[in-house]
């Protein structure tokens, strides 16, 4: 069975939407599909897409043929992942030593 990784179209007249599937090649655009691995939205600005890159991953590993459009957004896909990671590794200071540091220590005097 020759497999692909494609867009699915959606949405309404001029509004389209798509779905990224991983389907038979034989199938219809919009008709049966094996997994849908991420979605895409080319009327909104910026970054547009998402995607499951392990997903994506493992059919590529098993075979699967993916679209000229799907390649292009499974490269933006990595590349924005792989320049998101270093930030998300900063890690915030802990919250308890910033309360201790900001309220003055309370002493008795009796």
């Amino acid at each position: 069975m020759a497999v692909s990784i494609r867009l699915r179209r959606e949405g309404t007249k001029n509004s389209p939407y798509y779905k990224v599937v991983v389907a038979d090649k034989r199938s219809p655009r919009d008709g049966k599909f094996i997994e849908i691995i991420g979605a895409y939205d080319p009327k909104k600005p910026g970054h547009n897409s998402t995607l499951k890159i392990d997903r994506v991953e493992y059919w590529i590993s098993k075979g699967a043929q993916p679209s000229d459009t799907v390649r292009s957004l499974i490269k933006q896909n990595r590349k924005a992942t792989t320049t998101a990671e270093p930030s998300s590794r900063v890690e915030p200071e802990s919250s308890q030593a910033t309360q201790e540091e900001s309220s003055p220590p309370s002493e008795q005097v009796g």
